[in-house]
């Protein structure tokens, strides 16, 4: 048997706000509301399905696989927007990416609080690359 995972409730004050801000940094499209959640769906079908509620809410993460080629956009669109990026997710090392596996990666926080990361590969693809631990300044980041 098949199973793929396909969609997922992302908490958030303002759900609106919080799709536009996926749909506008990594790119996916944002979707017609479909009932009360305005999706963002992703090119492997994933839909992060944005709620609103009035609760108290624990910051989740949400990782996106991204082109290298589509890596920089995304990084000029945080620095533009002037969202703080880092190479780690618990914030050591600020304005900076880092180059795991050979790839990119970097984390930020959506409106709501949650942290999100875009990586151009997969942990763990080279466990021997000698970038794995290396960080690069982001210009002109916050």
């Amino acid at each position: 048997m098949s199973v793929e995972f396909d969609h997922t409730i992302v908490p958030t004050r303002d759900r609106e706000k919080s799709a536009r801000s996926l749909a506008r940094i990594p790119g996916p499209e944002a979707g017609e509301p479909a009932g009360v959640f305005p999706p963002v769906t992703t090119a492997n079908g994933v839909t992060p399905d944005f709620a609103t509620v009035d609760i108290d809410i624990p910051a989740q993460h949400y990782a996106f696989l991204v082109p290298e080629d589509g890596f920089d956009a995304i990084l000029t669109r945080l620095v533009d927007a002037g969202i703080p990026v880092r190479a780690d997710p618990h914030g050591r090392h600020s304005r900076r990416i880092n180059r795991d596996d050979g790839g990119r990666g970097v984390y930020f926080r959506d409106p709501a609080g949650h942290g999100l990361e875009a990586i151009t590969l997969p942990y763990g693809t080279d466990p021997a690359s000698p970038l794995n631990g290396v960080t690069e300044e982001v210009p002109k980041a916050v």
